[in-house]
């Protein structure tokens, strides 16, 4: 996920992707997201297990900004909100 012009980037991890990203728009969840105003879905991925899904989500944390950069850009070149495609 990312703000509105894409200067910060949040990799999480969630069991329901569509109710999660609807309480980050909402600003429902306290914290890193509503601080920084992260309501952008912009990149998803989806795993068969939550360990396989924390084990990428912790993969993606551990990569450069430039390779997160990269990524997003493979899968969503403009960089749209994703939210209502999921």
């Amino acid at each position: 996920m990312t703000n509105h012009n894409g200067r910060v980037l949040y990799t999480g991890v969630t069991s329901n992707l569509k109710k999660r990203v609807y309480q980050h728009k909402m600003k429902l969840t306290r914290g890193f997201t509503q601080k920084y105003f992260v309501n952008k879905l912009v990149y998803y991925e989806v795993c068969q297990s939550i360990i396989t899904a924390i084990s990428r989500e912790k993969q993606i944390k551990n990569l450069s900004r430039i390779k997160k950069i990269v990524l997003i850009d493979g899968f969503n070149t403009g960089w749209q909100d994703l939210y209502d495609t999921i």
